[in-house]
């Protein structure tokens, strides 16, 4: 029975040591603080894409003829002015459908003289009652008859000579012709599609970039902004732009959701060439002499089972918060807060410019000292005399 009540005594007084231990404040552990000042600083944003770059303004030549490539006048590269003839169709079918329809048109206006002359001479005489109403009812309508053909005639003459000049394929602006899709001999087909012939470009001075910017990024990227991109043919040249239009027509491709954006794209010493790949960093913002503050000083939130008896914290209510330290006490500011570039975050309001702020806090991790060598048992002690007396 003795035994049992040592037993309980002990066991009692465990406890309380272990409750004593938890209950009692800890002096926390060593910690050293990194701060850093709310000043005044730059802030950048910026969406980064792809591109492809193209002349600003590019037409395709075609024919709306069918017929034998007889003549070609230019070729890749070569420089044309606005109504130049670039190529030509063969025209003999052509010249031939015009002369059938100027031949139609010549009887038809035979047709229609004979026929007006006939319907002045029933008109008087019908209306001297010398003919019956029928007949002169026959002649004015072999009349009309005879001048809607000979409309329809001129018609047919006017087509013919429209699709003659067809035949002769002339630049319709100034430019470098880009591409030649046709040879000489060669026919071309003209159906529901007019054929591509010949690809000219106005300015090679003056390029753009289509630009595929992401739908997560889209809503940051307006009109005017400036831009600066690269090509992988001059990785040491970097050329800069503006934003000049966000076309509002998604694409999808593989459930990627992107949009067109168009970048301009001087090009004086013409080394931007159609079709370049071009890496595009756009500027979303930029605001210079800004208020802010290291964004990850607004991350920070010390503890008290971390610090312990050794700082004071003093908190307040607030979503977004800076802390000062001063002596061992700990003080948050509530602030306001804008504009964030990632790495710093303007501050509207809640603390004054230059105040230092903490930044982050780390344990510091005391050198342990030199470990002591294992004592092998089947040495001796050093110091220990032998036991074993001499014989």
């Amino acid at each position: 029975m003795k035994k049992k009540k040592i037993v309980i005594a002990g066991t009692v007084i465990v406890l309380a040591a272990v409750i004593a231990a938890i209950a009692w404040p800890k002096p926390g552990v060593p910690v050293e603080f990194e701060t850093t000042e709310v000043a005044p600083d730059t802030l950048r944003t910026s969406v980064t894409a792809t591109g492809t770059i193209e002349p600003v303004t590019e037409v395709e030549v075609g024919t709306q003829v069918s017929g034998i490539i007889s003549n070609i006048y230019v070729d890749y590269n070569s420089i044309v002015k606005k109504g130049q003839v670039i190529a030509e169709l063969d025209k003999t079918n052509l010249n031939s459908e015009l002369s059938s329809a100027k031949a139609n048109l010549a009887s038809a206006k035979s047709e229609l003289d004979y026929q007006k002359s006939n319907h002045e001479r029933y008109k008087a005489l019908n209306e001297k009652g010398l003919v019956s109403k029928n007949d002169y009812e026959t002649a004015y309508l072999s009349y009309r008859k005879a001048l809607e053909t000979y409309k329809t005639a001129q018609e047919s003459v006017k087509k013919a000579e429209t699709n003659l000049g067809y035949a002769t394929i002339t630049s319709p602006i100034d430019g470098i012709v880009l591409s030649r899709a046709v040879e000489e001999g060669q026919t071309v087909a003209s159906s529901f599609e007019t054929p591509t012939l010949f690809t000219i470009a106005k300015d090679l001075t003056d390029m753009r970039v289509i630009a595929d910017i992401d739908e997560a990024d889209i809503g940051n990227v307006r009109e005017g902004q400036n831009v600066t991109f690269t090509v992988d043919t001059y990785p040491n040249d970097t050329f800069h732009g503006k934003v000049t239009q966000v076309r509002l027509e998604a694409t999808d491709t593989d459930n990627v959701i992107t949009y067109e954006v168009v970048i301009s794209a001087p090009n004086n010493d013409l080394k931007l060439k159609p079709g370049l790949t071009a890496n595009v960093t756009i500027n979303t913002m930029e605001r210079t002499g800004v208020l802010s503050v290291k964004t990850k000083a607004l991350r920070f939130t010390p503890t008290k089972e971390v610090l312990g008896k050794s700082y004071k914290i003093e908190d307040v209510d607030g979503r977004n918060k800076l802390w000062t330290l001063t002596g061992n006490v700990l003080k948050a500011h509530e602030v306001n807060i804008g504009a964030t570039d990632g790495i710093r975050t303007e501050i509207l309001g809640g603390i004054k410019p230059g105040t230092k702020v903490v930044l982050s806090m780390t344990e510091i991790v005391e050198e342990a000292g030199p470990e002591e060598p294992e004592s092998n048992p089947f040495m001796p002690h050093p110091g220990k005399k032998d036991d074993k007396k001499k014989k």
